[in-house]
């Protein structure tokens, strides 16, 4: 049954989207953009300042830690929900819901007396983000034309990889000039600011559904995505209790089956907080499950690379930092170049070389040895930051450009919720393996950067053994105006 949303010519094409960008739109993408690029950053610049925020407020390292799994935690509790969210609000509300919840969140973090204010204003700031992201991909997906929207997803891509990989050095820079609140006062007045423009640009557009919110199904999203994410956080982490590990995944297995029930049996009436039926697009989902590898394989590798960098190479962090910036920042420059690619040839010509050559990276970091020298690791890593930029993109545009209209804003939640999850899942795969391994060498006599080294091998092989499943799924990518209904 069609809805009065459901204005679809073809999968991803609506007779809403102009055939032409216009001048107004491309400023609330470019308002969009700038946005999601503060809040991204911000997830990432808080790693450097743990230590100076534990003297400062005199907390222990595990303490410490919850600023960054309690911020990870919210955004994979909300972010399920905003599929449900931007289906009942303007695009012009959900921009100020999330900028206002994350300008709140910024200002309480900057004046935060004790931990516990501070913890709290960074639950705040993620369940701004949490909205940012969907909301962009969707605005994207109603305003952009089909023939065009590589191009944007480019920018998209490049604001998701240069963040991430700035924010450490911005913060570590302002961490010169004194207190570590700097961060959150540096942020705030361009939050403010894009707040403002965003109000005045959004002043128009977007429909909403009357979608009622199921009451059992928020609490399911707690209970299965946050107990997900929050074992998967504890894996490798020695000072929790041994019944922590499996007491949270189970719940977490649980509650994900709950809430995956529940939803079918809403979505019969419309009436689902996260619409499934986004998985009966056949391209969505090989799109949305090589997306899933690739976010294991780039968060397994953004946690082990610098673990070996410093532990068996001898590294100090802020050299860590540098190897690293140059992968970061090539993914992001390229990004907007592969997009306008892709509305060219389409995915299959750019993800299937590139998939292989993520694979031979992996190859490479599996045979590392002490005499291995940092320019070939800066190297290596740059090459598979820019293979990820050939990947991301073409994935970011298939996978949304697959779905009906009415099902954009429930595809983009469940982009985002995939991307928590699977960073979360390849965490704790490359940690798993890499402690087991070395836990081993260690055991027959190796020194300690020996054994690091070892289990590396072993994590860095399993991650390429796990990524067959990407290069082979990227064969069966195409783009979505060729998918024939």
């Amino acid at each position: 049954m069609r809805t009065d949303t459901d204005t679809d010519t073809e999968p991803g094409v609506s007779r809403d989207v102009p055939s032409r960008l216009s001048r107004g739109n491309r400023s609330i993408i470019g308002v969009l953009l700038v946005a999601a690029f503060v809040v991204i950053l911000n997830e990432t610049a808080m790693n450097v300042a743990l230590t100076r925020i534990m003297l400062d407020l005199r907390v222990t390292e595990r303490t410490a830690q919850w600023l960054t799994t309690g911020f990870m935690l919210t955004m994979a509790v909300v972010i399920p929900v905003t599929g449900w969210l931007l289906d009942r609000i303007t695009r012009r509300a959900a921009f100020g819901l999330a900028m206002s919840l994350f300008s709140v969140g910024t200002l309480v973090c900057a004046v935060a007396p004790t931990f516990g204010v501070l913890l709290a204003g960074r639950v705040v700031q993620a369940s701004g983000t949490a909205v940012m992201m969907p909301l962009l991909m969707t605005t994207v997906m109603n305003l952009v034309p089909a023939r065009s929207r590589g191009t944007v997803m480019g920018n998209i891509s490049m604001v998701i990889s240069v963040a991430p990989a700035v924010g450490p050095t911005l913060s570590g820079l302002l961490l010169q000039l004194g207190s570590w609140r700097f961060i959150f006062a540096a942020v705030l007045p361009v939050a403010l600011a894009m707040l403002a423009a965003g109000l005045r640009l959004l002043a128009h557009g977007g429909r909403t559904r009357s979608t009622p919110l199921d009451a059992a199904s928020v609490p399911l999203t707690v209970l299965g995505f946050g107990g997900l994410v929050y074992g998967l956080s504890l894996v490798g982490d020695a000072h929790a209790p041994a019944w922590a590990l499996p007491a949270a995944l189970g719940a977490g297995t649980l509650g994900l089956g709950a809430f995956v029930a529940r939803q079918l049996s809403l979505q019969k009436r419309d009436a689902a907080l996260l619409d499934l039926r986004t998985f009966r697009y056949p391209i969505f989902t090989v799109a949305l499950a090589m997306m899933a590898l690739a976010m294991m394989a780039l968060f397994g590798t953004i946690i082990t690379l610098p673990l070996l960098l410093q532990r068996a190479y001898g590294m100090e962090p802020v050299q860590v930092g540098l190897l690293m910036l140059p992968g970061g920042i090539m993914m992001g420059v390229l990004s907007p170049a592969v997009g306008r690619l892709y509305d060219r040839t389409g995915p299959k010509t750019l993800v299937v070389p590139a998939s292989i050559v993520v694979m031979a990276c992996f190859a490479f970091l599996s045979l590392l040895t002490h005499d291995t020298p940092w320019w070939q690791l800066m190297a290596v890593h740059a090459v598979m930051s820019t293979a990820f930029a050939f990947v991301f993109t073409p994935l970011f545009t298939v996978s949304l450009g697959a779905l009906p209209g009415r099902l954009y804003s429930h595809g983009s939640a469940m982009v985002g919720t995939i991307q928590q999850v699977a960073g979360a899942a390849g965490t704790a795969l490359f940690v798993t393996v890499l402690a087991a391994r070395s836990v081993q060498a260690s055991a027959v006599g190796a020194a300690p950067a020996d054994a690091l080294l070892a289990g590396s091998h072993w994590a860095f092989l399993g991650a390429g053994a796990v990524w067959t499943a990407a290069v082979v799924a990227a064969w069966f990518l195409r783009k979505p105006a060729d998918v024939v209904e």
